[in-house]
């Protein structure tokens, strides 16, 4: 009877379900959150801020494992650059992350928990749940990497490899002042099994201002309401943007930049 007791014990003892190694690091970063968010910033702080993303780095190598992205260092590390809660750029997709000098290329590899788990994180932001719906979304590209805004042109149609569940490609501007201008930023996300990529790379390709959404443009700026100059720029340049994908096909460079971005998946290691 006393063995049965035990046995009883132990099975209440034991949780039904073992922490997964994804929550093991999200448990770990949000330990270290808390701690570097209250903590007086000093050269001590900044030594163990430091040795801690290189302990978070190591969890993801372990959970993403060996990745090989054409033109990026082979070593990733932690795509979450800072874990002092009021930084710039806090909250990024975690990930590993990979950049050729001057981040003209930029590359994040995690999983599908991770994704799902950072998207809940950001949906008080106005973040997309659906994975699909996400991809679709500037706000995506916005939050993923890098400390700057993005704003969305175009989606780019890219062909799905036959080993992927999903490929999207965006095409867009990049910036921390005004973002209205040609785009030349394509940015290609793709899953293929738990295994997520996303592939940035600025400069990728020219394009032209589209006289049809100039002229949308000037429209909306020159309206009377809103009467704040920023709401009334921030709704010429929704107009502006949706007017931009929907003629963007029809334009010369188009096909080039649709080029491009298949280019651009067939450097993220898709089999």
């Amino acid at each position: 009877m006393r063995s049965l007791a035990l046995l009883c014990l132990l099975a209440f003892a034991t949780p039904a379900h073992a922490a997964t190694p994804e929550q093991h690091y999200l448990d770990l970063r949000d330990r270290y959150i808390a701690k570097f968010s209250k903590a007086k910033e000093n050269d001590a702080t900044y030594k163990q801020h430091d040795a801690a993303l290189n302990e978070l780095t190591g969890l993801l190598r372990s959970l993403v494992g060996p990745v090989t992205i054409k033109g990026l260092p082979a070593d990733g590390k932690s795509n979450v650059d800072t874990l002092f809660r009021g930084d710039s750029g806090f909250g990024h997709l975690d990930g590993l992350g990979f950049a050729t000098e001057g981040d003209k290329q930029q590359a994040v590899a995690t999983t599908s928990a991770l994704l799902k788990h950072w998207l809940r994180e950001h949906g008080k932001d106005g973040m997309p749940q659906e994975i699909d719906a996400a991809f679709r979304s500037d706000r995506f590209y916005y939050n993923a990497i890098q400390d700057s805004a993005f704003a969305k042109y175009a989606e780019l149609p890219i062909t799905k490899p036959a080993s992927a569940s999903a490929a999207v490609a965006v095409l867009g501007v990049r910036g921390n002042g005004d973002l209205k201008g040609p785009p030349h930023e394509i940015d290609v996300v793709a899953i293929q099994g738990d295994k997520v990529y996303f592939l940035a790379a600025s400069d990728a390709v020219k394009t032209a201002e589209i006289p049809a959404c100039e002229k949308v443009w000037k429209q909306m700026m020159a309206k009377k309401l809103p009467q704040d100059s920023m709401a009334r720029e921030d709704q010429a340049m929704d107009a502006y943007t949706k007017c931009f994908a929907t003629e963007a096909p029809n334009q010369s460079w188009f096909a080039g930049a649709v080029k491009k971005a298949q280019s651009q998946l067939e450097l993220l290691p898709l089999r």
